[in-house]
């Protein structure tokens, strides 16, 4: 295994070892604890909806500043939890070139999801965050906390919008997520926390939990103002 790939031995290739993203956020905040433990330089930047529960236990263990990073995948037609890039708030866009090919989507399909995803990620800024911009992460160490990684395509398009404001180290620290996804971010961060490695055919996030459902925007803005 690659020495910047941290992980929990008891827990690869199994299903259902996280109660819930709660949980999940603890396992990885004392991962995470012997290294980045109130350092001066730190910030945690959580994906909404399902990062913000896991980044609130690291926060806590951490003792670090936390943010969101608003960022959100493009939905294939007709198909709510697949993507076929992903698109954050400054206009940046990350396609999967492989899956793209193979839907054969016109030129007006994409540009139709990608006017949709600015739009919902403007109003998830002015929700979750007041519509403020990304705080001033240079030379920070960021740790970018999702509550899992499928295709990889969201988290590779927030590693590029911390690398564009010149963050100085980068750890992604997510449960759980394919080997395969891991080999693709992996030369993109200087750091990978995730209790959880599956090397199956076939995966998905929600499998690596007991207790999973998709989390409301309320329950995402109830969970940030009781932390």
């Amino acid at each position: 295994m690659n020495e910047k790939i941290h992980e929990i031995e008891d827990f690869k290739n199994r299903n259902y070892v996280l109660t819930n993203r709660f949980e999940a956020g603890k396992i990885l905040g004392l991962m995470l604890k012997p290294k980045y433990d109130h350092i001066e330089d730190g910030i945690i930047l959580a994906i909404p909806s399902g990062g913000v529960p896991v980044g609130i236990k690291v926060k806590e263990i951490l003792g670090l500043p936390l943010d969101l990073m608003i960022v959100r995948k493009l939905q294939i037609p007709g198909n709510r939890e697949a993507g076929f890039g992903a698109m954050t708030l400054d206009g940046m866009v990350f396609y999967n070139k492989i899956l793209l090919a193979e839907l054969q989507l016109s030129q007006a399909q994409i540009d139709a999801e990608k006017k949709r995803v600015s739009e919902e990620l403007e109003k998830r800024n002015l929700l979750f965050r007041g519509g403020r911009p990304l705080p001033d992460l240079t030379g920070k160490k960021v740790i970018l906390v999702d509550d899992g990684l499928a295709s990889g395509f969201t988290m590779l398009a927030s590693i590029a919008m911390v690398k564009k404001v010149k963050a100085s180290e980068i750890i992604m620290a997510v449960p759980t997520a394919p080997q395969g996804t891991i080999r693709r971010v992996l030369p993109e961060v200087d750091e990978v926390y995730i209790p959880n490695i599956r090397n199956t055919r076939f995966f998905a996030v929600a499998e690596a939990y007991q207790n999973w459902y998709d989390l409301s925007k309320e329950e995402v803005l109830e969970i940030l103002n009781t932390h």
